[in-house]
C-alpha cells in the first residue's frame, strides 16, 4: 500500500504543466493521457492562461488551492523552486511527491544544501518523496488502472505472456528508455519501469518489495550502481527470489566504471569480485551487460520458473547449431544423448543424412513436415530426458519459411518442454514470423548463440533456486 500513490494513484497534480509537449510538464500531461490513465489530472502552473485551462483541462495556480489534496503531485518545475513546492504541499495536505528534476545531492554543495532542505520540509509535514532527479514512473501492470507519470519518449510494450509482464527498477533514466525502446524491438513483455533518482525516501528495495508481492509482474529487474541499506536490499531480494525471478546489472564493478558510478550517483559500487558474492547470496540472478538484462526481460517474462540444466538443440544447419553448442556448454547447459526411444524414431522419420544426435541436424532443406515430426518426436520421447527444446532455424533460398513457422508455432501451443527458438538468415518477413512464434508462447532470439544465454539464464535462476531448497514456482 506504501507505493501504490506513486503506482496506481487516482488522482495527480503535474506542478509546472504546460501545453508545449516538448517541456518537462507537458510530457508528463502527454505520457498520462498516452497510457490511459482514468484518474483526475489537474495541472499547476502559477502562469496560468487568460481561459485558466492547461492541456484542456482546469488549472491551478498552485497546490494551495487543491482541495482535497491529490493521491500525488508529480514535480517538473526548476530545482531552486522545488522547496516552496514541497512547502505548498505541506500546507494542503499533498503526502505523496514524484520530483523529476535533477539539481540535489548529485550538483555540488548547493545541491546537497537543496536537498536537505526539502527533506526537511518533508519531514516535518510527513511526506513521502520519490527521486529526486529521476525520469518518473510507468506502471502498466494492471490493464484497468495504467499510469505514467515521465518525460521518456516512449511506454513500454504491452505484451504480456498469461497476463504477466516484468517489471524493471534502474538508478539510470538512460538504461530505463534503452529497455523500453528494446521492449518493442525484441517483443519484452515490460510492464513497469522506474526511475528511482536519488532515492530521498523510496529506494531500491522499496520498489523490489513492492513488485516482489505484485501478482502481476512475473520477474523484477534492476540497473544499479549501489544499495543504500545493502543488508535490508540483500534480505528483501532474498525473500523476492523466492517467488519470482530477481536480474540485477550492476554498474561500477571496475574501477573505470566505479569512478564513473560516483560521479553519477554519489555512491560507491560494489567491485567485481564482492558485487558476484553479493548476488548469490541475495539470490539475484546476475547479468553483466545492458544486452544481457534485456535477454533475461524476455526470457524471464515467458519462463519465471526457470529450466533446468538439460537442453535438447534442434537444428536444420551445422555451423549454427555448433556455435550454439559451444555456447550451451559455456552457460553450464549439458546436450544429453538422445534417449533410445528418440534415437530411434528420428532414425525412423529423417533422410539417412541428417545427424540424429544432440545437436540434432535437420539438414538445410528442411521443410515444415521435417521440421514439425522432429520436434513432435523429441516432445513425446524426450520429456524424462529434456528440461528444454532450443530450436534453430537458418532460412535457406528453396525453403519456403512460412510453413516451417506456421507448423512450429501450431506444435508449441501443444508442448509441455519449454521451447526457444532462433530464425536465422535473410528473412523476408521476419516480423510476421516473429510475432507467430511469440503469440504461441515461444521467445524468438537472432542467433543461437543469443538463445543459448536465454536458457542459461533461466537454468541460472533454476540453481539459485534449488540453492535455497525451495521448489521452483509453477508456470503462470
Amino acid at each position: 500500500m506504501r507505493l501504490t500513490p506513486f503506482l496506481r494513484p487516482r488522482s495527480v497534480a503535474i506542478v509546472g504543466a504546460g501545453d508545449r509537449p516538448t517541456s518537462s510538464g507537458g510530457a508528463v500531461l502527454a505520457n498520462l493521457r498516452r497510457a490511459g490513465f482514468s484518474g483526475e489530472i489537474v495541472p499547476i502552473n502559477p502562469k496560468l492562461p487568460a481561459d485558466g485551462l492547461i492541456g484542456g483541462l482546469p488549472a491551478r495556480a498552485s497546490l494551495r488551492q487543491l482541495q482535497p489534496a491529490a493521491d500525488l503531485a508529480v514535480v517538473v518545475v526548476r530545482p531552486e523552486l522545488i522547496p516552496e513546492v514541497v512547502r505548498d504541499a505541506a500546507a494542503s495536505g499533498h503526502r505523496h511527491l514524484l520530483i523529476l528534476p535533477g539539481g540535489f545531492s548529485e550538483a555540488g554543495e548547493a545541491g546537497r544544501a537543496r536537498e536537505d532542505e526539502v527533506r526537511r520540509i518533508a519531514e516535518g509535514a510527513g511526506i513521502t518523496i520519490a527521486g529526486p532527479n529521476c525520469a518518473g514512473t510507468i506502471d502498466l501492470l494492471d490493464d484497468a488502472r495504467p499510469f505514467a507519470a515521465t518525460f521518456l519518449r516512449d511506454l513500454p510494450n504491452r505484451t504480456s505472456f498469461s497476463g504477466r509482464r516484468v517489471a524493471f527498477v534502474s538508478q539510470s533514466g538512460a538504461i530505463a528508455e534503452e529497455l523500453i525502446a528494446k521492449s518493442h524491438a525484441m517483443a519484452i513483455p515490460l510492464g513497469a519501469v522506474v526511475s528511482v533518482g536519488n532515492a530521498m525516501h523510496l529506494s531500491l528495495a522499496d520498489y523490489l518489495e513492492h513488485y516482489g508481492a505484485d501478482d502481476a509482474c512475473s520477474a523484477v529487474l534492476l540497473y544499479a550502481e549501489s544499495f543504500g541499506d545493502a543488508q535490508r536490499f540483500s534480505a528483501i531480494a532474498r525473500a523476492v527470489s523466492r517467488r519470482k525471478p530477481v536480474v540485477a546489472l550492476l554498474g561500477g564493478r571496475l574501477r573505470e566504471g566505479a569512478a564513473a558510478a560516483q560521479r553519477h550517483t554519489g555512491a560507491a559500487s560494489l567491485r567485481e569480485a564482492d558485487a558476484r558474492a553479493f548476488c548469490e547470496r541475495a539470490r539475484i540472478v546476475q547479468v553483466t551487460s545492458l544486452r544481457s538484462l534485456l535477454v533475461a526481460a524476455k526470457v524471464f517474462g515467458r519462463y519465471p520458473q526457470g529450466i533446468g540444466p538439460r537442453v535438447l538443440l534442434l537444428s536444420n544447419s551445422g555451423g549454427p547449431g555448433v556455435l550454439a553448442a559451444d555456447r550451451c556448454a559455456a552457460e553450464g547447459l549439458a546436450l544429453p544423448e538422445l534417449p533410445p526411444a528418440l534415437d530411434g524414431a528420428l532414425r525412423a522419420a529423417l533422410p539417412p543424412e541428417a545427424a540424429v544426435a544432440n545437436p540434432l541436424d535437420l539438414l538445410a532443406d528442411a521443410r515444415e513436415d521435417r521440421f514439425d515430426s522432429a520436434l513432435s518426436l523429441a516432445l513425446r520421447h524426450g520429456g524424462d530426458a529434456f528440461d528444454a527444446v532450443l530450436m534453430l532455424h537458418v532460412v535457406p533460398f528453396m525453403v519456403d519459411a512460412a510453413p516451417v513457422v506456421r507448423a512450429l508455432a501450431q506444435r508449441a501451443r501443444q508442448s509441455a518442454l519449454p521451447l526457444l527458438h532462433t530464425m536465422m538468415g535473410t528473412l523476408a518477413d521476419r516480423d510476421a514470423w516473429f510475432a507467430a512464434m511469440e503469440a504461441a508462447g515461444v521467445p524468438m532470439f537472432n542467433d543461437g548463440e543469443e538463445m543459448a544465454h536465454a536458457a542459461g539464464l533461466l537454468a541460472r535462476r533454476r540453481r539459485l533456486l534449488e540453492a535455497e531448497a525451495i521448489p521452483p514456482a509453477s508456470p503462470p
